[in-house]
């Protein structure tokens, strides 16, 4: 009996396909969808050793450089600090991790098209904490504040497992 298991290839190698094949569009963006605790961080250490990419936890990164904001200065004040955090890398090449602040209710951004943006001039590749469902990426659940749902349909999407697309 065939195993065709071993021939898969693991989340690295499909992010870093994935990335490559980003480079010629509008937006130069993945997104590595999956829930917590599925091998997003892991698959993106992997990448960011391999393809000497600087690696970002976004949460952390912009929770200090917001730290002496009031709250409407975070509002307005988030896409230019998360645009000079990507900017700032060195490289073609910039990995996204922990990316929960920005679905803040309390900071009104909207995540999938602060990251777009981000995504013209360097390809990114951020770890989406949610999941393809019936052909749309979404982040919570309906009903919760926070919930967001985007067609998926012209997204680069690696996902960590299979999904509904």
């Amino acid at each position: 009996m065939d195993d065709g298991a071993a021939s898969l290839p693991t989340l690295a190698e499909r992010i870093k396909e994935c990335a490559r094949d980003a480079y010629g569009l509008y937006h130069r963006l993945v997104l590595v969808a999956g829930p917590p605790n599925s091998g997003k961080t892991v698959a993106l250490r992997e990448v960011s050793a391999s393809a000497s990419a600087p690696l970002v936890n976004v949460n952390l990164e912009l929770s200090r450089r917001m730290l002496d904001l009031t709250e409407r200065q975070r509002t307005l004040q988030l896409p230019r600090l998360l645009g000079e955090m990507v900017g700032d890398a060195a490289g073609g090449l910039i990995l996204l991790d922990n990316l929960e602040i920005l679905f803040d209710v309390h900071l009104g951004q909207d995540p999938l098209r602060l990251l777009q943006g981000l995504s013209r001039n360097k390809t990114v590749v951020a770890s989406w904490p949610g999941a393809v469902v019936d052909g749309f990426l979404t982040y919570a659940v309906p009903g919760h504040p926070e919930f967001r749902r985007y067609p998926a349909g012209d997204l680069q999407i690696v996902e960590t497992q299979c999904g509904n697309k």
